[in-house]
């Protein structure tokens, strides 16, 4: 039996500047999904004159997607990231280095490395039927990891 549940999934956010021994996240949200990492293009192709095939490796970031609760401490620390690393006039940005570490119930470990922040929503929207709405924090990474 394969038992593929996300309940007790743990990821470690570490900044270079701004948060350097890291920060868990565990208040994920219910509303979007709490962890994405988008499909990776790994190859690029086209055809040749004679209908012959044509590929070519084609380097991207490895983007991921880490939703929390809005006003938790889990956001409130993601926020903190990402303020610090805007730019502004007269705000000079942290440029922090991401590294992404997630722990998933089964002991699987997945770490993501070399990485920038990459977008936040600054605020706190709120939905239609009155609550706030889960912020999205979204990640660029040069390279991941895998452990058992």
């Amino acid at each position: 039996m394969s038992d593929i549940s996300g309940f007790g999934l743990i990821a470690t956010v570490k900044a270079s500047v701004t948060f350097p021994v890291g920060v868990p996240i565990t208040q994920f949200a219910d509303d979007i999904d709490p962890l994405d990492i988008a499909a990776l293009e790994l190859a690029q192709t086209a055809m040749g004159l004679n209908g012959n095939l044509i590929t070519w490796s084609k380097p991207n970031p490895i983007m991921a997607t880490l939703a929390v609760v809005p006003g938790s401490l889990d956001d409130i620390a993601l926020g903190i990231i990402a303020e610090a690393n805007r730019v502004a006039a007269g705000k000079r940005p942290a440029r922090d280095i991401i590294t992404l570490t997630l722990v998933y119930p089964s002991g699987n470990v997945i770490t993501l490395s070399k990485g920038a922040i990459t977008s936040a929503i600054p605020g706190n929207p709120v939905a239609s039927q009155g609550r706030m709405k889960s912020k999205p924090y979204i990640f660029a990474f040069e390279n991941k990891v895998s452990a058992l």
